[in-house]
C-alpha cells in the first residue's frame, strides 16, 4: 500500500476509532477486528514515527511481573501469530542477561527460582558460548524473549489491517475533538467527522493535548539509542555469536525491570553502582545489544537530561563505553543516533504495572504503556481494555 496516494474518504460510522498507530493503538485495532468490529485507525503522521517505531524491538517477557507479566506472555503468542498473518519477521531469539559481579548473579539466581523453568542460570562458559562476552561471572538465559524490527512490523500490521474488511488506517489524519453522545462519540478529525460507538486514544505522551487529565501524571522522557559498526570485525566467532544469537543485556537491567524487585541481593547491586558508577545510574543506562542483518548493533538506551535540548553527548558516551567494556573491544564507530520519547509515570521505584488507562468521556478510553514496555505488553493488554470498553 502506498502511504503517499490520495486518501479515501473516512467512514461515516464505525464500532471503534483508535487514535494512534503505534503498537498500543494497533493492538486494540487488531483485537477489535478479530472480534468482528469495524475499526478506523487515525494517525497524524505520514508513517509510523512514535516511540514504538524508534525502540529496539525487544519483547522482554520474562523480566516483567504481575499484570505486566501476564500481558507479556499473552503478547508473545500474539506477536508470533501476527508475524505469520501480516508477513513480518519475529525471531524467537531469547535474551541473555550478563552478570559481571557476584551480586548481579545472585539477583539473576533469584529470578530463575521465581520463574519455574522460564529462565536458566548460566556459568561464565555458557555466557561465552551464547554471546560475544568473554569475561562474565555468569548470566541468565531467557528463552521466551522475542526480537523484531519495530518499524517494519508496524508498517506490515497497518498494511495487513488495511486489507481486511471493515478496517481503515488513515495516515495524516489528526483527531481533534470528541463529543460524547447517547451511546456513541462524535470524533472530529482534520479530514472530517466520524461517529464511533467506542474510542481508544493511544497517543503516547501526546495524550495530554487531547485530554489534559489523562496526561497529568505522565512525563515525556527521551531515551537515546545508537547503531554502531560491527564491534568485533576481526573475531569471526564472536561476530557470529552476536549476529545470530540472543539479545544481550548488561547488568544495569536488574535495576530497571520489575521481576528483579523481589531479590534480596538487589540492594547490594544498587549500592555498588552508586559507589562506583553513579553516572550510569543518573543516566538510567539500560544496556541492551541487538545485532542487525548487516553486522551492526543497535545499542540502547539512556535517558537524555530534561534540561538539555537535543541529544546528550555524555549519555552517548556512557552507552559506548559500557558496550565496549561489556564486549571487551576498543572504541566503537557510530553509524546512527536517534531518540525515542516515551511517557513515564512519576514514582520513586519501578512498579509491576506500567499501564495508565483513563475514561475521560463515556465510551472513551485513553491507554498508555509507560517505561518503554509497549512492544512487550500491548498486544496482551488490548483484550483486557476492550473487554471492559465493550
Amino acid at each position: 500500500m502506498s502511504h503517499d496516494s490520495a486518501p479515501p474518504p473516512l467512514p461515516a460510522k464505525v464500532d471503534l476509532v483508535v487514535v494512534g498507530a503505534g503498537i498500543v493503538g494497533l493492538a486494540h485495532a487488531v483485537e477489535a477486528h478479530a472480534r468482528g468490529h469495524s475499526v478506523l485507525v487515525l494517525d497524524g503522521a505520514a508513517r509510523p514515527d512514535g516511540s514504538t517505531a524508534r525502540r529496539s524491538g525487544h519483547v522482554a517477557v520474562t523480566t516483567q511481573d504481575s499484570t505486566a507479566l501476564a500481558c507479556a506472555l499473552a503478547s508473545r503468542e500474539r506477536w508470533l501469530k501476527l508475524g505469520r498473518d501480516a508477513g513480518f519477521g519475529v525471531r524467537e531469539s531469547g535474551a541473555v542477561v550478563v552478570a559481571q559481579h557476584a551480586d548481579e548473579l545472585a539477583v539473576l539466581d533469584d529470578l530463575v527460582a521465581a520463574r519455574a523453568g522460564d529462565a536458566e542460570l548460566l556459568d561464565h562458559r555458557s555466557v561465552a558460548d551464547r554471546t560475544p562476552v568473554a569475561h562474565a561471572v555468569g548470566g541468565v538465559w531467557l528463552p521466551l524473549d522475542l526480537r523484531l524490527d519495530p518499524y517494519a512490523a508496524l508498517l506490515a500490521i497497518c498494511d495487513w489491517l488495511s486489507s481486511r474488511p471493515q478496517v481503515d488506517v488513515a495516515w495524516r489524519t489528526a483527531a481533534q475533538t470528541f463529543d460524547a453522545g447517547s451511546g456513541c462519540t462524535l470524533v472530529r478529525t482534520s479530514r472530517g467527522e466520524v461517529v464511533a460507538k467506542r474510542v481508544v486514544v493511544a497517543a503516547g505522551q501526546a495524550v495530554g493535548s487531547l485530554f489534559w487529565s489523562a496526561g497529568a501524571d505522565l512525563t515525556p522522557v527521551r531515551r537515546q539509542l545508537l547503531r554502531v559498526a560491527p564491534p568485533t570485525p576481526d573475531d569471526v566467532a564472536a561476530q557470529a555469536r552476536l549476529a545470530s544469537g540472543p539479545v544481550v543485556l548488561g547488568g544495569t537491567t536488574v535495576l530497571r525491570d520489575a521481576a528483579y524487585l523481589h531479590s534480596r541481593a538487589l540492594g547490594e547491586v544498587r549500592d555498588r553502582w552508586r559507589r562506583h558508577r553513579p553516572d550510569l545510574l543518573a543516566a538510567e543506562i539500560h544496556l541492551s545489544l541487538h545485532s542487525q542483518a548487516d553486522g551492526s548493533v543497535v545499542v540502547g538506551d539512556g535517558r537524555a537530561p530534561a534540561d538539555v535540548p537535543g541529544r546528550s553527548e555524555a549519555v552517548d558516551g556512557l552507552l559506548l563505553d559500557a558496550t565496549a567494556e561489556l564486549l571487551g573491544t576498543g572504541p566503537l564507530t557510530v553509524l546512527g543516533r536517534w531518540t525515542a520519547t516515551e511517557p513515564v509515570r512519576a514514582r520513586t521505584a519501578p512498579v509491576a504495572d506500567p499501564f495508565v488507562v483513563t475514561e475521560p468521556l463515556p465510551g472513551v478510553r485513553t491507554v498508555n504503556v509507560t517505561d518503554g514496555l509497549a512492544t512487550t505488553t500491548a498486544l496482551g493488554l488490548a483484550p483486557r481494555v476492550l473487554d471492559e470498553l465493550f
